[in-house]
């Protein structure tokens, strides 16, 4: 399994202090955790380990949770379905027409004093993803393939 890393228990402990540090959510998950050669962290039954990878080259598998790097930690919009209903901080709320936009993919004009680096978006009770809060924006990293489209009628 050359492209993935299954990180070891220090290694997954310093991904719940990004995520503590920057949403104030303690999580524990019970899963195994891979990351690829991009620094995209993936979450895993444990009960891979039963596979033998030796004649397998693949570059994810399970569930994309996050991305750590240089940048800080930055959630998939899974992953800020489940670290959300624990944070404590970094969290915006939008309404459903900035939640629209946010779904085409667009950047979002909005202040949030306490905010800082990446932050979870939440309408109502859905977790929509985290964006970069900076200077009162918000950077959309909907993938392309995950926005809604509108189409004019």
């Amino acid at each position: 399994m050359p492209e993935l890393k299954i990180l070891n228990s220090k290694e997954i402990k310093e991904t719940y202090k990004l995520v503590e540090r920057q949403w104030g959510a303690g999580i524990k998950l019970d899963y195994g955790f891979l990351r690829n050669s991009k620094g995209r962290v993936f979450v895993v039954s444990k009960d891979i380990a039963k596979i033998d990878f030796s004649k397998l080259r693949m570059n994810s598998v399970g569930m994309y949770f996050c991305e750590a790097g240089s940048r800080g930690i930055r959630l998939s919009i899974e992953g800020s379905q489940i670290v959300g209903p624990k944070a404590a901080k970094n969290m915006v709320e939008l309404d459903d027409e900035e939640t629209k936009k946010w779904l085409k993919g667009e950047d979002l004009e909005k202040e949030c004093r306490e905010c800082s680096g990446f932050v979870i978006l939440k309408n109502k009770k859905d977790f929509l993803g985290t964006g970069k809060y900076s200077n009162g924006r918000i950077l959309n990293y909907v993938g392309k393939a995950r926005r809604i489209i509108v189409h004019n009628q």
